[in-house]
Order: structure tokens, then sequence, then C-alpha cells
């Protein structure tokens, strides 16, 4: 779950990291009012769920409250579209309004849960600011790393190196510590999958301020933190992924093309997809409705593909010993019954009560496409995609 940039702030600010003076305003006259507080010269940045906002036209430094009130008209209400949003971009509700600050240094700070090691990462680096991705991919070897281990926390020495990796000297190098320290105890205590502060800069006078910041938390640890689900912004969701939440569909990701997708496991929705593609298909979606024998779950899962027009065909694929062939079966048929199917449906079926879940497919009457292996799944539904006349052919025969 991702929050905004004044709410993560916010947290920082709990934390004892410094971040700079700034309210958060839903309308340019708020946004006058909060900029004649701090001072009038001010920054005015769009409220989304993205980065790449400066290059985008979402960050403004305005010298008084007038100018913040028309930064802020020209914000609130419009859609802003970055590299990381595509060119429908994301609506702007909020504007934070904040002091400017004097900057002398831009370095970057976060915390992530490593793959590899399966321990929280934590990456520095002295070029900090817009252009991270770029400095990652063209000079990695100015982000340094250091692995943690949750058994001991974060300890002194991992922040001095850290410090001295971004280039820091004398009393910076503790205050920064501390900062990383902090950083970590919000990490752990929230149950992080990201947080990242990026600016981290250095101001005039020396000092270390959080310039910018990004939490995303663990979907799955949101249960112990009811008051940071409380802090999202569904408006900034993509409304389907909303959708499927709100039906207990919660490993559901909305891609690009036009086969809906309906697997068991993640492992398989991943290899399905890639064979999709291999096939000369696109999945509109990739859905993994778990091990739970539920037939409301795949019946919730046929809402989203009816709920989204550019579903062409639905493809599904149960492999597995916890998954029961016929519970999936029963919820097809439920499905049916429901709701009005508009596009054909290719099924491959394979594991426990499999006899029973074909007797109950073919007591039912419902005309799908039966496949008979994994490759042929995908097959039928990238061709059913490509030609509904000839799919509505192989469901008749």
């Amino acid at each position: 779950m991702k929050i905004h940039e004044y709410q993560a702030k916010a947290i920082l600010s709990q934390y004892g990291i410094p971040v700079p003076r700034g309210k958060v305003a839903s309308t340019p006259a708020e946004a006058s009012k909060i900029a004649a507080e701090i001072g009038g010269k001010a920054v005015v940045k769009a409220q989304v769920y993205a980065g790449g906002r400066g290059k985008a036209g979402g960050i403004k430094t305005v010298n008084d409250p007038e100018a913040a009130e028309t930064a802020a008209s020209q914000l609130i209400g419009t859609r802003l579209a970055t590299h990381q949003t595509g060119p429908e971009g994301v609506p702007i509700a909020q504007v934070l309004v904040e002091e400017a600050s004097n900057v002398q240094r831009e370095l970057y700070l976060s915390i992530l849960v490593d793959g590899a090691s399966r321990l929280p990462l934590m990456m520095a680096s002295e070029a900090g600011g817009m252009d991270i991705e770029e400095v990652a991919q063209t000079t990695p070897e100015k982000i340094f790393r250091s692995q943690i281990d949750p058994a001991i926390g974060f300890q002194p020495f991992q922040g001095r190196r850290l410090a001295y990796g971004m280039n820091l000297s004398g009393g910076q190098v503790s205050e920064a510590t501390q900062l990383m320290s902090k950083l970590y105890n919000i990490f752990i205590d929230k149950d992080c999958s990201m947080a990242e502060i990026n600016p981290l800069v250095v101001t005039a006078d020396g000092k270390l301020l959080a310039l910018d910041a990004k939490i995303n938390f663990d979907d799955n640890a949101l249960f112990r933190h009811k008051d940071i689900q409380e802090l999202q912004d569904k408006e900034q969701e993509e409304p389907l992924e909303v959708q499927a939440h709100e039906w207990g569909i919660n490993n559901y990701v909305k891609m690009d093309g036009d086969i809906g997708c309906m697997v068991n496991g993640a492992g398989l929705a991943m290899a399905v997809n890639d064979l999709i593609q291999y096939c000369g298909g696109m999945a509109a979606n990739f859905l993994d409705i778990g091990t739970l024998n539920d037939p409301e779950r795949v019946v919730n899962s046929f809402k989203m593909f009816t709920a989204d027009p550019r579903i062409r065909v639905v493809l599904v694929n149960i492999f597995g010993g916890m998954a029961r062939v016929d519970v999936i079966a029963e919820g097809i048929v439920v499905a049916y019954q429901q709701m009005n199917i508009r596009f054909p449906v290719v099924i491959r079926l394979e594991g426990t009560n499999l006899e029973e879940g074909q007797r109950i497919l073919a007591k039912s009457g419902i005309d799908f496409i039966q496949a008979n292996d994994f490759y042929d799944v995908a097959y039928k539904a990238v061709q059913a995609a490509r030609n509904p006349g000839l799919a509505q052919k192989a469901q008749k025969e």
C-alpha cells in the first residue's frame, strides 16, 4: 500500500527525522494561506502516487502567497502524467505547500527488502534527486548498500560506512547515522516494504533534511496497522485493483492485454502470462486465486473479467493438489448462472477431484473451450482473442 508524500513526512517527523515546514491544501485559497504562514516563498507539490513529478510539472516554486494560489489552481483538479503513470496520468486532489529550502547537496537514502538475502537492505548515494534510476543504471558504484540483520537491528558502524559513502564528514556523519537508525525503526515498526528519502538534502547551514519521502507498506501486515489503512487514497489506485481487493482477490494486478487470466499459484500465474506472450498474445491481468477452496472467489474473479471491457477471452488454468478441481468447477458454473459471460472461456483443469470437476462442467451445459495442457490453454486463448468467431465454433465442437 502506498501513501502520499505529506503523510510519509508526518511519519518521518514522528520519529524525529527533520522535514520542511508545510501543510497540505485542497483548494488554491488554502495554498495561499499556508504559504503566508511559512513566510511567502514556498514549494507547491502535487500529491500523487507517482515519482517524476518535477519533470512532469507537478512541483512549482513560488515567491509569495498569490503565486502559491496560482500554482495550486494549475494543479488541483487536473491529472499529472509521469513516466510512472502512463499517458492517462493520475488525479491531483491536493498539494503540499512547504517552505523552500536552501539546498547545498542532494543525497539518496532508502530501505527495502532484498529478495536475494531476504533481509532489509539500506541503500545510500551521494547522487540523489530526480535521476536516481539513471544513476543506478549508469554508475552503480555510486550506490552503497548495507544488509541489516533483524536480530540485532541497524548498527552505528553501518550508518557511518554509508555516510562516508555519501561523502559526508564531521558532525554530518553522526547526524546521518542517527537519521538512518530512525528510518530503519519506521521500516520495522510500520511493516514497510520500502521507505525512501529522495532527496535527502544537505542545507546551506550543513544540516540534513528530508526534502521528499515515499513509504510503501506490506499489504499482508496491514491488519496490524488500522491507522495506516485509513491513509490510503483509493482515487490514486487502479480502479480494477481496488475492486478486486474489495471482492477478496488480493493477488490481482491490471496489465495491458485483452486475455483475462485466473490461475492458482503466483509462480504458475507468472508462467501463464509469459506463455501467453510467447504465443503472440498479452494478458489483461495477473490473478492468483490461491489455494483457498471457495467457489465465491472464482465467481468474484469472473466479476472482475466482466467489469473489464478490454477482455476478449478468459483463460482458466488450475493445476495442483490443494486447489480442488470440483470446487473451481462449481464456481465457474455459479458465475455463468449469475452473470452474462460475453467472452469465450478456455479451461484447463488438473488436480484433486478432477473427474468430479469435469462431471460438474459437462452437466452444466456451459460452452467452453477445453484445453489439454499448459501450452494448449495459452495457445487456444490467444487464438480465441484474435478470432472470436473461431472461438465460438471451437466451443460448439
